[in-house]
């Protein structure tokens, strides 16, 4: 995600910081190779210049020239103009009472508007509130039945019209507005306090789409009209947004496919043209793949930076609480098993693709990407991790320091993988454990000041004073005390 920006930024702030000090025109020069990527990004030129000409002004305002670390402090103005450029947002549905609340759900076919429909639906479920979805797309045949798989998988009831669905070929305008009004008053007499429309699409936009939405929108006057964007089609789904808000008054876009996108034209444009926030970002096909848009999070990971945040909301959400509650009472003992180590590596799945977790913590998003270009990609080895763990016996897991060179070939040959891999497993374990030694036994000022470190993107954070960590070659991080028993054995 974003790889293109990101190296382009990265190679930028390397050529500045190598300067020492800085002249306007190095500034200028460095902003053309930007405006350059932007440009290749496939961000709305206007855009484009007014960025870069935001970005000069400023740096030559606040003095970089001047200033003893040039490059970080171009780094900060980036940030902020990045920021600027996609937000603010609000990202809170505002609710009304007496329900339902209505939200109208715009785009053309092929955006994901009615998966997004159920996961925003699922959204809304786990926000405590009781949300209903509506199948007023009677124009393409499959969408009903589609929506209403949807409501099963969310739990969430529907209300549709099978007999109301148009030939093919025809148009559904006059039975959309009753199917609307309809649903509305059924979600009244379930009390439901949100209702979802997932409204028809078009191949383009047209006359006819945009007068159907415009007599749904009259006939129910909806709360919210969200438009769902396909976010890989660039400036075609900006486009799109300024020709569906002259038409309605949108409140906010959701864009799709976000986790493929690797341009991120549409989403740096969006706001700038259509003056209307991005509020959702769909980031994987699954139902609870819907994120609230935080643009503070993706300039950080654009300027390859992480988004410590996103990650810590995201874990907060998918982890079993009680599960880490109990391994961070094994942490405070010193106690860490491979079976605790595994644990966690499966927890960590639950975030979304490893790719696009790494990318979330600040110093590793180039580990995903040399993973990716080994040919593996992180799940791939993550499953090998795996492989060799269900080959060990019980009695292995428990005691993996027991793992000599013949169980590492039996090992290895049950995993179908080479013996060095089971090597380097145990070596990735090894180092996890002590790491969670050493949190478990430091005081609470020396735990914020390697939280600190971590969030900065110094992962040497990990050995500072006060961890009381080593390292050394044969067996990673390891503990003086742990040193001296292996060195009496000897």
């Amino acid at each position: 995600m974003f790889d293109t920006l990101t190296d382009k930024f990265s190679s930028v702030f390397r050529n500045l910081s190598g300067k020492g000090r800085i002249s306007e025109e190095n500034i200028r020069e460095s902003m053309r190779e930007v405006r350059v990527a932007l440009l290749e990004a496939d961000v709305n030129l206007k855009v484009v210049n007014d960025f870069c000409e935001q970005v000069v002004q400023k740096a030559v305002g606040q003095e970089v020239i001047k200033s003893l670390q040039p490059a970080q402090l171009m780094v900060k103005i980036v940030n902020d103009e990045l920021v600027n450029l996609m937000g603010p947002v609000d990202t809170q549905i505002y609710t009304v009472t007496p329900g339902p609340t209505v939200i109208m759900m715009c785009g053309l076919q092929g955006s994901g508007k009615t998966t997004t429909c159920g996961k925003l639906a699922l959204y809304l479920k786990a926000k405590g509130h009781n949300p209903m979805l509506a199948a007023v797309d009677l124009q393409r045949p499959a969408a009903v039945q589609q929506l209403r798989t949807l409501a099963e998988q969310t739990d969430v009831p529907i209300y549709a019209d099978d007999t109301k669905v148009a030939p093919h070929g025809e148009v559904a305008r006059g039975a959309a507005v009753s199917v609307a009004r309809a649903a509305v008053n059924k979600a009244r007499e379930l009390g439901r306090d949100i209702l979802i429309l997932d409204t028809a699409g078009r191949l383009a936009i047209d006359q006819e789409l945009m007068d159907e939405l415009k007599d749904v929108n009259e006939a129910v006057k909806p709360h919210q009209i969200f438009l769902v964007l396909d976010s890989m089609t660039g400036q075609d789904a900006v486009n799109s947004a300024k020709a569906f808000n002259e038409k309605l008054e949108l409140d906010g876009l959701i864009l799709t496919k976000f986790d493929s996108d690797t341009r991120g034209g549409a989403l740096l444009s969006a706001k700038m043209v259509t003056g209307k926030p991005v509020k959702f970002l769909g980031v994987g096909e699954k139902l609870d793949r819907l994120e609230e848009f935080r643009p503070e999070g993706v300039a950080s990971r654009i300027l390859g930076m992480g988004d410590i945040v996103g990650l810590v909301e995201a874990a907060h959400d998918k982890f079993d609480m009680e599960q880490q509650t109990k391994l961070a009472e094994k942490m405070e003992k010193g106690e860490f098993t491979l079976d605790d180590f595994m644990s966690q590596m499966g927890q960590i799945k639950k975030l979304g693709p490893m790719g696009k977790v790494l990318g979330m913590i600040p110093g590793m998003s180039e580990l995903a990407k040399q993973a990716n270009m080994n040919g593996e990609g992180v799940e791939g080895h993550m499953g090998r991790m795996q492989a060799i763990y269900n080959s060990m016996n019980r009695r292995e897991r428990k005691k993996p320091d027991m793992v000599d060179a013949p169980r590492r070939r039996r090992i290895a040959r049950g995993a179908g993988v080479e013996v060095n891999e089971v090597g380097q497993f145990l070596k990735q374990f090894d180092m996890s454990r002590s790491m969670m030694r050493a949190v478990g036994g430091m005081n609470m000022f020396s735990r914020m000041k390697m939280m600190k470190g971590l969030m900065s993107g110094d992962l040497g954070a990990i050995a500072q004073p006060g961890t009381n960590m080593l390292r050394t070659k044969r067996s990673g991080w390891q503990e003086p005390k742990d040193r001296n028993k292996k060195k009496k054995k000897r």
